[in-house]
């Protein structure tokens, strides 16, 4: 193989993987992003902040999502749905929820369990795409 063969042959490999590591980084940031970004009690019970950021395809008019809760004995404490209202797309947004009747320090892992409400171009995307992610010590999984 010639040294004109072998630069030609090592660029296309070069961009291959750079082409290749674009589409891997395209596919991971489509999705739905939901982060549980604080706890904080109050004088109802618990405070929680989480950040959503829509990276589907379209916008997401109406969204709820149906969390459990889990205690110390790894039970299910209460289940509840949080209207996280509209999420246009490629944008974050905050939201807050307080919890009534929810000591934060008893709250040990919180789970997406379902989105009953998914209303908009991307409806049926919104599990399917769901990428969760925790900056408190309490896991929040989908």
């Amino acid at each position: 193989m010639s040294g004109a063969t072998r630069l030609v042959a090592g660029l296309l490999l070069a961009v291959s993987a750079v082409s290749q590591a674009h589409a891997q980084e395209a596919a991971q940031k489509a999705g739905l992003e939901v982060e549980l970004n604080a706890l904080a009690p109050s004088q109802k019970g618990c405070m929680m902040t989480f950040v959503a950021l829509n990276n589907l395809a379209a916008p997401i008019n109406k969204i709820s999502f149906e969390l459990a809760f889990f205690n110390d004995k790894n039970a299910v404490d209460r289940v509840t749905v949080l209207d996280f209202r509209d999420l246009p797309q490629g944008k974050k947004r905050v939201r807050q929820f307080d919890m009534p009747n929810v000591k934060c320090e008893t709250v040990t892992r919180i789970l997406i369990n379902d989105t009953p409400v998914c209303d908009g171009l991307a409806a049926g995307e919104c599990m399917k795409g769901l990428v969760t992610r925790s900056q408190v010590s309490v896991p929040f999984e989908g």
